[in-house]
């Protein structure tokens, strides 16, 4: 055959154009695939972290998340609250929590990796009923007039830390869940790895 006839300029852009709509064909068959590689929502629920964003959360306000299939409060402590925390020792079953369930960067009177932000399972440990946010002032139950969390079923009353007061059917403080601050303004629950 004779190649002294053949346009080379249209086969570059031919070649140009098949290598294009190929490169996209690829890129289109990628992202979903891709896509499957991210955990579900039930994945998550079951126990992959969940990241959190808190920029939003402003003082004295607490949110709450799931993770595990269990709610997790997020509560943004103000300076006052971090003060009733403090004065509240002696009348706390574990003041610096040496008996509960909590990793060890939370081991400490705020039970906190950032005194601001406390991050606690959504559960009572004494059956695993849901205890109310109580804020400063409203006179649910006893104690509370420095806020906290009160547990209605059987009377269990925590602190803004989530420890648990003396003398309730509680035993323990409220679970701290493992989890890092990925930014000054997102949280990561269920991972507290730390970078490598």
């Amino acid at each position: 055959m004779d190649n002294s006839n053949v346009d080379k300029s249209r086969r570059r852009f031919l070649t140009a154009a098949a290598t294009v709509v190929g490169g996209a064909g690829t890129v289109a068959g990628a992202v979903p695939f891709i896509a499957t590689m991210a955990p579900s929502e039930k994945t998550k629920a079951i126990g992959a972290p969940v990241e959190v964003d808190i920029s939003k959360l402003q003082p004295g306000e607490l949110t709450i998340e799931k993770w595990q299939g269990r709610p997790v409060w997020i509560l943004r402590r103000t300076q006052e609250m971090l003060d009733d925390i403090s004065a509240q020792a002696d009348i706390v079953s574990d003041p610096v929590s040496e008996a509960s369930a909590q990793p060890d960067y939370a081991k400490n009177e705020y039970r906190a990796r950032e005194n601001e932000y406390l991050v606690v399972i959504g559960a009572c440990t004494h059956l695993g009923c849901s205890p109310k946010f109580i804020e400063k002032g409203i006179d649910e139950s006893p104690s509370a007039d420095k806020g906290g969390f009160f547990c209605p079923c059987h009377g269990s009353r925590f602190d803004l830390a989530g420890r648990v007061f003396k003398g309730v059917p509680a035993p323990t403080n409220l679970v701290v869940p493992p989890y890092k601050f990925i930014s000054s303004s997102r949280l990561l629950i269920g991972d507290d790895s730390e970078a490598v």
